[in-house]
């Protein structure tokens, strides 16, 4: 029997309720069809200002730093942000300046983002990969956007998306068991 997978999500959105945490929850609950998980949702805006203000990590509070901790010792990271001026949110990008340089290095991360339009849905590409790139994270080959058309508010209307965000767990959860196997020492077939 195999150890459920520590599933952290982080949401860069700026409030609540929102489309990004939206996705995420699908994300959740797509993963949890498909393996069993221990999963934690952290909306960046509800940390406060222990985590606004802190310019290093060790000025954080202890629900951001706890955040912190919970990102870098889980098995799979999904992370999600609306598209602010063509890229992801300034919360967001604060919390991953933050995480350790190697607490993502050869994580899997699933990557997903919203936005207005079409014209952001390359911000997974051009932000999102290079980003995690340099954190050394193992991207899943499918990232999921949704652009405002695809909801009514925080419901996800098109059937499509449950398509790709199906076709991204598959892909990410052989990886995310590969690798904490590999971590905790135990051989890989």
């Amino acid at each position: 029997m195999t150890a459920p997978l520590r599933v952290v999500a982080v949401v860069g959105t700026l409030r609540s309720p929102s489309r990004t945490t939206a996705l995420v929850e699908l994300m959740l609950e797509t993963l949890a069809a498909r393996t069993e998980i221990e999963s934690r949702l952290i909306e960046l805006h509800t940390l406060g200002p222990g985590f606004t203000g802190a310019a290093e990590r060790d000025q954080l509070g202890a629900e951001a730093g706890e955040a912190l901790r919970a990102v870098e010792e889980a098995d799979l990271v999904i992370a999600a942000t609306p598209v602010f001026r063509g890229s992801y949110t300034g919360l967001f990008k604060h919390f991953f300046d933050l995480v350790d340089q190697y607490g993502l290095a050869a994580k899997p991360v699933l990557l997903a983002a919203t936005g207005g339009s079409d014209r952001h849905a390359l911000v997974i590409e051009h932000a999102l990969r290079p980003l995690f790139a340099f954190l050394q994270a193992w991207t899943a080959p499918a990232g999921v956007y949704l652009s405002s058309g695809d909801f009514d508010g925080t419901t996800i209307l098109n059937p499509e998306v449950y398509e790709r965000v199906e076709m991204a767990v598959a892909d990410v959860v052989p990886v995310a068991r590969a690798l904490t196997a590999v971590r905790a020492g135990a051989p890989v077939s």
